[in-house]
């Protein structure tokens, strides 16, 4: 008798492992979606980095106030705003990502030089800058669904002499 109860209670323990390994899967990829989209961003493909947006994507930068809706919005407002005026910009991550259910936040360092135009026409300072922040990220069917963008707004118009 005690034999069979152990090992019923192995089997169920199995099948539990099993059940939970399809959770386990989609949490581990919305990071992966993440970090592939920082790469794209990092290797100033504007096109690659807004491929892993869904069509309704939400971005929101907290300095602005102002959320941008949907994946061409995103991009050239976002994106390519940002990589035309830096072309050499670097978005570092600052340690591994933290998931939660279909959420991923981390810290990160923004860096480059406004070397282009901005696209509300403000001119290129030709000033270095680097300063931090922290995103948090909605990924839902492997595509990123809203990103939320908090940074010190002020201490980067300062660097670029534009307060």
């Amino acid at each position: 008798m005690y034999r069979r109860q152990l090992l019923v209670a192995a089997g169920a323990l199995g099948l539990s492992a099993v059940l939970q390994v399809p959770s386990g899967f989609a949490a581990d990829a919305a990071p992966d979606v993440v970090k592939a989209y920082v790469a794209a961003w990092n290797a100033h493909d504007a096109g690659k980095a807004a491929s892993y947006f869904a069509d309704d994507v939400t971005y929101y930068d907290a300095s602005v106030g102002k959320p941008v809706t949907g994946k061409e919005a995103a991009k050239t407002g976002v994106i390519d705003n940002f990589l035309n005026a830096a072309p050499d910009a670097a978005w570092t991550m600052k340690g591994d990502p933290i998931a939660s259910g279909d959420k991923v936040s981390f810290e990160w360092e923004f860096s480059g030089t406004n070397s282009g135009a901005w696209a509300d026409g403000t001119a290129a300072t030709g000033k270095a800058f680097k300063f931090t922040g922290a995103s948090v990220f909605t990924v839902k069917d492997g595509k990123i669904a809203a990103q939320n963008d908090y940074y010190d707004a002020l201490g980067f118009y300062k660097q670029l002499g534009l307060l």
